[in-house]
């Protein structure tokens, strides 16, 4: 597909644009590291990945910025609908930047009210890693939210057979052990927690000290109050991924993400992305192996379930300043 003429259309004023991508920098982030660049000119807007923000010994391929950067793509998109503005997006256009990952060009689609919902769920959303309650989703919500990865060409599977969760939990334990042992991967997560600049995961919206012998996290115990584990009772897996195992496969999983996290936020639930298990190369593919039996390449897990009703809502992670990461 290729962007529309700007000579045929209107541009969306620098007002509008400023608005919609501290929206879409809303989005969720591996560690909360925020690895985009956004440039609005001469009508478009472009999406950079942040090499600078890159986990060379996690995240060495760059999966996980790029499904960062795709959940910030949806988050654009989704915020325009929301207020009232067409998006025509060009995924990996040809370009001599490696980096540049979307072309965007925004576009009034008439008198619309806005949809301050959408807005709101924007806002609202965020990453609850305190365990889930014992009550686990229901298979047809599940199922509905997998068919929302469809439109963004992503594979989404829930798994509800007890031998494919007990099969995953397995090799989660695994993915952290490996964790656990790499020095390298645990002082670069740690540099991420409870930075004093407007990014990484603060110390207080980490759960705290398990009891022992009963809960891990790749974390690092935070303050929190909370157990958990790994896969507890009552949640639920949906595993993501494509055909492929490449930049535009991962930029589309962040779409699908975020889809499915807005909406599975609207119904009152949580999510939590597991990337461990995808990082130690092994075990993703012993996951498309023995879990999904060869359907699709996995690139992220995410556990979802309900939370405890009357426990109190979380702060919002940091964002960095607008000035920070777009260009106009």
């Amino acid at each position: 597909m290729s962007t529309p003429r700007l000579s045929q259309i209107e541009a969306a004023p620098t007002a509008v644009v400023e608005r919609l991508v501290s929206l879409a920098c809303l989005a969720p982030s591996v560690h909360n590291t925020q690895p985009w660049r956004w440039r609005y000119d001469g009508g478009r807007l472009s999406l950079s990945a942040d090499l600078r923000r890159r986990l060379p010994a996690e995240d060495p391929r760059g999966r996980n910025l790029t499904i960062s950067c795709g959940a910030a793509l949806h988050h654009l998109q989704f915020a325009a609908r929301a207020l009232g503005w067409d998006t025509t997006v060009v995924r990996l256009p040809p370009d001599p930047d490696e980096t540049l990952l979307a072309d965007v060009v925004v576009t009034r689609r008439g008198h619309h009210a806005i949809e301050r919902g959408d807005i709101d769920l924007l806002r609202t959303r965020c990453t609850d890693r305190r365990r889930f309650t014992a009550w686990p989703v229901p298979q047809d919500r599940l199922e509905d939210l997998c068919r929302l990865a469809a439109p963004w060409g992503v594979r989404a599977q829930a798994l509800v057979d007890d031998g494919d969760r007990f099969r995953l939990e397995l090799l989660a334990n695994r993915a952290l052990t490996f964790l656990e042992i790499d020095r390298d991967r645990q002082d670069e997560q740690d540099r991420w927690i409870d930075r004093a600049t407007p990014e990484g995961i603060p110390l207080d919206l980490l759960p705290d000290d398990p009891e022992p012998l009963q809960a891990r996290s790749r974390f690092r115990p935070g303050v929190l109050e909370d157990t958990r584990l790994v896969l507890h009772g009552g949640d639920r897996v949906i595993v993501l991924g494509g055909h492929g195992d490449d930049v535009g496969s991962w930029l589309r999983t962040g779409e699908a993400m975020s889809a499915i996290w807005l909406e599975a936020t609207r119904a009152g639930m949580s999510v939590v992305p597991m990337s461990q298990p995808i990082e130690v190369e092994s075990i993703r593919r012993e996951i498309g192996r023995s879990v999904l039996g060869r359907a699709f390449e996995p690139h992220l897990l995410l556990r979802v379930g309900w939370q405890a009703i009357g426990r109190r809502g979380l702060p919002r992670t940091p964002r960095r300043p607008l000035a920070d990461v777009l260009q106009v």
